[in-house]
């Protein structure tokens, strides 16, 4: 084993020194007059801009210098290393192409410089940018051996700004639109002139247009003239209707008829010929001859109606509920003049239908950081258009099994097998009439499942759940999830003597095998702007509020503390508030790296007919999306040490709540490889004092409670999967004695043992936040 073992740590070594070797003559494949390209760099000379002011523009007209330099890493040019190190493509294996072609990138010579068409670039945006005056002039830098990049020197002179914008008036409709449209305008006086806002601008007022009726407008009838030599750096707009724009565009069209081919095939060659069967509802001639679909869908699908003026908005909401409905493969839409004369347009919608039913298989590994090793198997069946009308009726069935493999726990295995059925309806059910103007069609949905969960040697749960309620979207960044009513049932079974007696006068194990009853609303909200992917920086936030008992409670005057517990079907019922916030922020810190930072705190409060939150709506910190140095629910409540009461079983700790914060560096290493480092910390509380859990109460002194912990991972982003490694260690420990929880003075890597006690390490699918 010895020897073994040598000649692996030997082999590492040898790597490690080629690699060494390899990165100091990266560029040895270069002839002697060659050179590697360095960059740009960009230099800005003259009074006229503030600092703040030339950082974004380098940043801005970095971007645009081409070509790009081979990506580096403190120096290290690794795509150009795995590019060098596949050899010649005509003499190499699979393999070694492979290497070349996804990990490897070629030289970037010198040579391949254009300094002119560069130039010329970066002329061009900052004369559109209103410096019309730019002087740039470039020189070559040598920083290194065999490197050569490229100094362009920039005197952009003075900005000119907007003295006046107008538009030439008449009579006519188009003119009095225009002229509405223009109070509104961002292109103002002492504004700078900007080439990109005056197209912005273009587009607007053709959108503006197009709202009004003008469907056969064009942001390209518009032109802009612009006259320099009015003042001192300044520049008068005037805005007018080009002299060649079609009759066509300069006249509103309203909407005569509404056709909608349900059942339309992109092979059809001409598919209004079967208008001859078509059947009339409201203001839709239908083509369904197979009767897929309930005509009533299309009610609050389409907005356009007969008669009223053509909407641009009203033609892309129509276009989105559509595809919202999650029935139809393709929606194509189309305008036709029915009424030269009267200017009036007929709509057309072709919806290819697709396939309702589907059946989904899925079998998960899984490995976790409380040393559980198992696998899930999940099967669903679903209908997409169950009742004719799009609603979606979905069956799923699960069962898995986890192995506790350490050796402390080993046999407390957990297994669990479930069934859930759910029926969405896409709209607002109540006994209200709610109008949602939103892209995104509101749904009602219902559930209805049950669960067995079995840790063997201990005990098995009996669990069944059922909820009603709504889901809509304001837009693509804000999210509602309201559960009029959310029912959750827990009832304890088959619990081994040895559990009781170990439990005996722990309240905490003791409450595991309390029946649990949970009833009442729960709301989501939840915003995300993340899917801007040219913004600088983004978040995330999602809030929820969780309401149990509140209004029985109150009605049947409930109250534990004075013994006056209250059951349902011979169950008390929980009765709590709780509320949770998780919020997330992105930064993005260059092109292939971003900070992010998280905040996730909540806090339940029982009252009334409880006396404590139900163990399953309690928190819990620790795990492979939490606190990585510390295994899962094994933090907490407060400086509580888990290992004294329970040792014999896997912790499971829980509290009343939580603050948790993690910050994350992530960087692109190369190909699909990502690296990190990361910092976290939190803990939980009780909101009072329990017997069996000393030092678990919330008090002022919380801070000095955090556990922290730090790391470094590796992620593989294949797109439509992330699988994640993270190796983490504990930084402070809120157990240990008051003045000994930091533990930064204790930390040897290279001991084996420190490192089996206290280096964790986190396999998962996904980022953690």
């Amino acid at each position: 084993m010895r020897l073994k073992q040598n000649k692996l740590y030997n082999g590492l070594i040898g790597c490690v020194v080629f690699l060494s070797l390899f990165s100091c003559n990266s560029t040895r494949h270069l002839d002697d007059d060659e050179y590697l390209y360095s960059g740009a760099k960009l230099v800005f000379e003259g009074d006229s801009l503030s600092k703040a002011k030339k950082s974004s523009m380098n940043e801005e007209l970095s971007s645009l210098m081409r070509p790009v330099p081979n990506a580096s890493i403190f120096g290290f040019h690794s795509k150009l290393f795995f590019y060098n190190l596949a050899g010649d493509p005509e003499k190499s294996n699979k393999l070694r192409r492979w290497m070349r072609d996804k990990m490897g990138e070629p030289p970037v010579l010198f040579d391949q410089v254009d300094v002119d068409k560069n130039t010329a670039i970066l002329s061009n945006r900052l004369e559109n940018q209103g410096y019309f005056n730019v002087n740039v002039s470039h020189d070559t830098l040598i920083p290194g051996d065999k490197k050569k990049g490229i100094q362009y020197t920039i005197k952009p002179g003075d900005q000119y700004r907007i003295r006046e914008f107008n538009f030439a008036k008449d009579s006519t409709d188009l003119s009095k639109n225009l002229s509405k449209a223009m109070r509104f305008t961002r292109l103002k006086k002492g504004r700078a002139y900007d080439l990109d806002q005056i197209k912005e601008e273009r587009t607007r007022f053709d959108n503006y247009l197009k709202n009004k009726g003008y469907y056969f407008f064009s942001a390209d009838n518009l032109l802009v003239q612009v006259d320099s030599t009015v003042g001192k750096h300044e520049v008068d707009l005037r805005l007018k209707v080009k002299d060649n724009t079609p009759k066509l565009a300069l006249e509103p069209y309203t909407i005569d008829n509404i056709y909608i081919f349900s059942d339309y095939v992109l092979s059809d060659g001409n598919a209004k010929e079967a208008l001859v069967s078509a059947q009339k509802y409201k203001d839709f001639t239908i083509v369904d001859p197979k009767g897929k679909f309930k005509p009533s869908i299309y009610d609050k699908a389409i907005h356009l109606k007969s008669g009223e003026t053509y909407n641009r908005n009203d033609h892309n909401l129509s276009l989105n509920r559509l595809v919202s409905l999650g029935v139809f493969k393709f929606v194509k839409n189309q305008f036709e003049i029915s009424d030269s004369l009267n200017h009036k347009l007929d709509a057309y919608y072709f919806l290819t239908p697709d396939n309702p039913k589907a059946l989904r298989l899925e079998l998960l590994g899984k490995m976790n950081s409380a040393s559980y090793n198992g696998a899930e198997l999940n099967l669903n069946w679903s209908n997409k258009n169950f009742f004719k009308g799009a609603e979606v009726f979905s069956v799923s069935a699960y069962g898995g099994a986890d192995f506790q493999m350490s050796s402390a726990n080993n046999g407390y295995n957990v297994y669990k097998v479930g069934l859930e059925t759910s029926l969405t309806w896409p709209k607002i059910i109540s006994p209200f009439n709610i109008e949602s103007t939103s892209a995104y069609i509101p749904k009602t949905r219902a559930t209805l499942g049950g669960e067995y969960l079995e840790r063997s040697q201990l005990y098995s749960l009996q669990s069944f759940k059922a909820s009603w309620g709504y889901l809509w979207k304001e837009n693509a960044f804000r999210e509602h999830d309201l559960k009029i009513l959310d029912i959750n049932y827990v009832k304890p079974g088959n619990v081994t003597d040895y559990y009781k007696e170990y439990a005996a006068g722990n309240p905490s194990l003791e409450r595991v095998l309390d029946k649990q009853l949970t009833f009442g609303p729960t709301y989501t909200y939840t915003y995300t702007n993340t899917s801007k992917r040219f913004k600088k920086s983004t978040i995330y936030y999602r809030g929820s509020l969780d309401l149990s008992g509140n209004i029985t409670g109150l009605l049947m005057g409930a109250n534990a503390d004075k013994d006056k517990e209250k059951s349902i079907i011979g169950v008390p019922f929980s009765q709590y508030v709780k509320t949770e916030h998780d919020f997330r922020h992105y930064l993005k810190l260059g092109k292939t790296s971003q900070l992010v930072s998280r905040i996730h705190a909540g806090v339940g409060f029982a009252y009334g007919n409880s006396q404590q939150m139900p163990y399953t709506k309690q928190f819990y910190v620790g795990g492979s999306n939490s606190i990585r140095a510390f295994r899962a629910r094994t933090i907490g409540p407060g400086s509580f040490d888990p290992s004294i009461n329970n040792a014999k079983f896997i912790p499971d700790q829980s509290g009343d709540m939580l603050i948790e914060m993690n910050l994350e560096y992530r960087k692109k290493l190369f190909s699909i490889v990502h690296g990190a480092l990361f910092v976290d910390a939190g803990n939980i509380w009780n909101l009072n004092e329990v017997s069996d859990r000393p030092g678990g109460k919330f008090s002022g002194d919380f801070m000095n409670e955090f556990a922290v912990g730090a790391g470094a991972g590796l992620r593989f982003d294949i797109t439509f999967l992330v699988v994640r490694f993270d190796f983490a260690f504990p930084l402070r420990v809120p157990y240990n004695q008051s003045g000994d929880r930091w533990v930064v003075d204790d930390i040897k890597f290279g001991d084996s043992k420190w490192r089996k006690d206290n280096l964790m390490f986190n396999f998962a699918i996904g980022y953690p936040f």
